[in-house]
């Protein structure tokens, strides 16, 4: 669906990683493939922005990173844009943006509402929710995929776990997809701060709500936290919320649109499916390294370091290219291609080590019925349209993808 980039070396060192045009418009597998046989690390210097950073493209330099929270912190930030813009002004305040003991024990807390045993519930409402739209979407000739089907999946998911009522949920889901990307390509950084702050200013009401009357969700397990004898403040509940509803919808939505993607590019691979010839673990571990919805991360050097030749300094910013090491031939068998039945897959799409994914089994769980629901009753889904991307150069995907979802009859 995008171009393909011809990745000499002079459009490789041309190319504006922090452009998010770059990442709707072309794809990057060959800029990846380019960068991984140099050195594998790049320094990008400024382009359309002052400041430069280290580009990470190997898997095994990524893993790598993301295992050593000593020499690479979070505590900044671990989206280029924002740091790119002088850090994350919720360091040490929000799990995904913190180290050390106060990542411990916030995350401690957090994963309770994370557990197998706590999804389960959620899990048979997910089902239910994705049978339903599936059947809707198949009674008529035409649907865009991502907002009749895909849009509601993970936000329903999310919003039941911190207790969003269904009235608000078109809200939350508006503006988590303007806040780290857009679906316009005409959208500003300005477009984003405002709905980063309207999610903000809506969890910051409903943490009140939650202290005057506690229920049974992830907010109230945040109002109630001890963390080292004291509750968390106001905005660590606000800055932790905001973190849960963008990995928890706006990744795993991509992935799903990604999935009805990739059957409509592969028509073998439902087959497969419905064969009984692959499971749906392995499916759902392949979409997931296949679409890579949060492309990467970043991280700030906390002392100089020597790294293949290179010398990191102390405050650089390193970007780990989730998108490029899950393309790696170096651990995956014929990277660039969709192989719904793939084993063993070592992708790194949760990333890896103390911020591995908070909500890894809840993602899985959604890809997961939606697999099984279109292998039950989808026969084929027909692309009728070019897909609409999303402008970031953090997620990585799709806003529209018009199909015609084919019923499958035994």
């Amino acid at each position: 669906m995008k171009a393909q980039l011809a990745a000499g070396p002079h459009m490789v060192d041309a190319a504006d990683l922090a452009d998010p045009h770059l990442h709707a418009r072309y794809d990057l597998d060959p800029v990846w493939d380019e960068l991984r046989t140099r050195s594998g690390i790049l320094w990008h210097p400024p382009k359309s922005r002052d400041t430069g950073f280290w580009v990470m493209t190997r898997h095994s330099d990524v893993s790598a990173v993301y295992r050593d929270p000593a020499t690479f912190s979070s505590a900044g930030g671990n989206v280029l844009d924002v740091m790119l813009d002088g850090g994350d002004s919720a360091g040490g305040r929000m799990v995904s943006v913190s180290d050390g003991q106060y990542h411990a024990e916030v995350r401690r807390v957090l994963m309770k509402g994370f557990t197998p045993e706590a999804l389960a519930a959620t899990g048979r409402r997910v089902e239910a929710a994705v049978r339903g739209l599936v059947a809707d979407a198949l009674e008529r000739p035409r649907c865009d995929f991502a907002r009749d089907v895909a849009a509601a999946i993970p936000l329903q998911a999310i919003c039941d776990l911190l207790g969003v009522s269904e009235a608000d949920q078109r809200f939350i889901l508006e503006h988590t997809s303007s806040s780290v990307g857009s679906e316009s390509p005409t959208a500003t950084a300005v477009d984003a701060w405002r709905a980063k702050n309207e999610i903000l200013f809506y969890f910051a009401q409903l943490a009140e709500q939650r202290r005057a009357v506690p229920v049974d969700d992830v907010v109230t397990m945040l109002v109630q936290a001890d963390i080292r004898g004291r509750r968390l403040a106001s905005d660590e509940i606000i800055f932790n919320c905001y973190s849960l509803i963008l990995g928890g919808d706006e990744t795993t939505r991509l992935g799903i649109v990604g999935a009805a993607l990739a059957f409509a590019q592969h028509e073998d691979a439902l087959s497969e499916l419905r064969s009984g010839r692959v499971s749906i673990d392995d499916a759902v571990e392949e979409i997931l390294r296949w679409t890579t919805p949060s492309m990467h991360q970043a991280r700030i050097a906390r002392a100089d370091v020597d790294w293949r030749g290179e010398r990191i300094r102390e405050g650089d910013i390193v970007t780990l290219w989730n998108v490029a090491a899950n393309r790696d031939a170096s651990v995956f068998d014929r990277p660039g291609e969709f192989r719904i039945g793939r084993t063993g897959n070592r992708h790194l799409t949760f990333a890896a080590g103390t911020h591995y994914c908070l909500g890894a089994h809840l993602a899985r769980l959604e890809i997961a019925a939606t697999l099984r629901t279109l292998r039950d009753m989808v026969a084929r889904v027909e692309l009728l349209d070019v897909p609409s991307p999303v402008f970031s150069n953090f997620l990585g995907g799709y806003s529209r993808l018009p199909v015609r979802l084919h019923p499958y009859r035994q």
